[in-house]
């Protein structure tokens, strides 16, 4: 007996053993349907959220059955889950294959010595890859191929101006809707058919090496074409730190000022440049001459306004070499997981640049938004339940209901391109916006999500499989609330429903099974 007793703790303990070694045990919620339904209603209802707004949908991909729902037609302003309707229109209209190129143009090809007379135009369509930030701050190495592409032309000197072309795009470098507040940080960038290093730049600062001298103010990467105030002076060690570094409104003037202690960890901001066009222009010049080529003009940005006036004929012109962007599929996670807000809206540009008729009244933002209304019919949403203005989700003045934002998510898993689209989602506890979110729980490894998140604005949609083994599709909305003392932030709100879904210990058709059975006649 005691030989079988101790067989059997050895049993155990293997089975233990594998059960460590291999997929780990989800931890677990409510063990019944009831359970969550009671847990989310009392979740949701408590004093600090009675000036909020929640909206709640979640369904069964399974069943179809709606395991809670809560103001799920009401519209709520999603932040930056509109990327779900922006990257899905974009992969539908436009495919993942999709690229978009950079051209050099010329009015004749380089004579024998090497001259191109006339304007070298450097023509934007939307490209967002060129960054020298990725390149380790290294311009010359950011730019090479369209440099190189020009040394393998031949190019030696050209006797005009240097034309950084952005007229792809017609309308105004900014979003609808975008605030002012935003415009100086890296998340309210300006939108051009050019940009370089994502249209930002960090400004780094740091203390000096005593105290009383002017506190150490970079740019990464390095340019002239951003000025620097530096007004932050290093202090002594025990003196608090008072830090405040902002971008001038209209300028590309970076101040900072106040005071950095000695031996304080460097601090980094990241802010947007202006015009960021004319950026890549002066940075392109710059590196030719580098390489040997000059250009004797000017940088001068074209925009579509300009391009009204004197049309550019491209029939007419010479390419003498140019780049591609990744394919969609590449740039799509790109922009989800860390809800890059320029490549949200430079995607709704691409789609608008490519219908076949967009009238010239027409801005490129509004082109791309007046093919929503076809593709979300398709995702059998109703006029109204999606209205976005723009394709980021920085406007106050998008609207969508939690029911759209499922709606559109279960159309996505039909969709020829759902898997692309659904591994551009940050994964809980993983990666992009919810990297440090939902670990430790049922969700962690296994939600599949996007977040929203303005001032008094929060969001989460996307797939999770419950620990039941139930896959489910969500929408968590949470608008003006803004906490107290001692409160948590509404993220963490957020997250504690996604982590009770998550947990759910019972699977839809057993409570179907169950109601049947009960309401069989013996």
């Amino acid at each position: 007996m005691a030989l079988t007793r101790v067989m059997i703790k050895l049993w155990l303990a293997g089975v233990a053993g594998l059960v460590l070694a291999g997929e780990p045990v989800r931890p677990s919620g409510p063990d019944s349907l009831a359970s969550l339904r009671d847990a989310i209603q009392r979740h949701a209802t408590q004093a600090r959220f009675a000036r909020a707004h929640w909206g709640i949908h979640v369904v069964s991909r399974d069943t179809g059955e709606v395991l809670f729902t809560a103001n799920a037609d009401k519209s709520f302003v999603p932040a930056s889950t509109a990327k779900l309707f922006t990257g899905a229109l974009a992969l539908d209209q436009l495919g993942p294959e999709h690229r978009v190129r950079t051209s050099l143009y010329a009015g004749a090809p380089p004579d024998p010595q090497g001259v191109v007379k006339g304007d070298l135009v450097l023509y934007g369509r939307g490209d967002p890859s060129l960054s020298p930030a990725a390149a380790g701050g290294d311009w010359d190495r950011a730019l090479a191929p369209l440099v190189e592409a020009l040394v393998a032309a031949g190019v030696r000197v050209v006797t005009g101006d240097l034309g950084a072309d952005e007229s792809h795009f017609r309308g105004p470098p900014l979003g609808s809707g975008w605030e002012y507040d935003d415009l100086s940080w890296y998340y309210g960038a300006e939108v051009s058919a050019l940009s370089v290093n994502l249209n930002a730049l960090d400004v780094i600062v740091r203390p000096a090496a005593s105290a009383g001298l002017p506190a150490q103010v970079f740019l990464f990467p390095s340019t002239r074409y951003v000025v620097i105030s530096n007004l932050a002076q290093t202090v002594a060690a025990d003196v608090p730190r008072r830090l405040h570094v902002r971008r001038v409104p209209e300028q590309n003037v970076v101040i900072a000022r106040g005071k950095v202690p000695l031996g304080a960890r460097p601090v980094t901001e990241s802010v947007a440049v202006r015009r960021p066009a004319a950026w890549l222009g002066h940075e392109l010049k710059a590196a030719l001459h580098r390489r040997g080529i000059a250009v004797r003009g000017s940088v001068v940005v074209v925009d579509a306004e300009a391009r009204d006036r004197a049309p550019l004929d491209h029939q007419r012109l010479v390419e003498l070499g140019g780049t591609w962007s990744p394919p969609l599929r590449d740039r799509l996670p790109r922009m989800m997981k860390p809800s890059q807000n320029l490549l949200a809206q430079l995607l709704l540009l691409e789609v608008g640049a490519a219908l076949p008729a967009a009238a010239s009244e027409l801005t490129t933002e509004q082109a791309g938004l007046r093919a929503l209304p076809a593709f979300l019919a398709r995702a059998g949403l109703t006029p109204g339940e999606a209205r976005l203005e723009e394709g980021s989700g920085l406007s106050r003045h998008n609207l969508v209901t939690p029911r759209a934002l499922v709606a559109l998510l279960e159309f996505m898993l039909r969709h020829p391109h759902a898997e692309v689209f659904t591994n551009s989602l940050p994964v809980a506890g993983v990666d992009g916006t919810l990297r440090t979110r939902l670990r430790g729980s049922a969700a962690e490894g296994n939600l599949h999500g996007k977040t929203g998140t303005l001032s008094g604005v929060n969001s989460l949609a996307g797939y999770v499989t419950t620990v039941a083994g139930e896959p489910l599709v969500f929408a968590l909305m949470l608008n003006h609330y803004t906490g107290g003392p001692g409160d948590r932030p509404a993220r963490a709100e957020l997250d504690e429903l996604a982590g009770l879904v998550a947990g759910l210990g019972q699977h839809t058709r057993e409570v179907k099974a169950k109601a049947t059975a009960g309401s069989a006649v013996p």
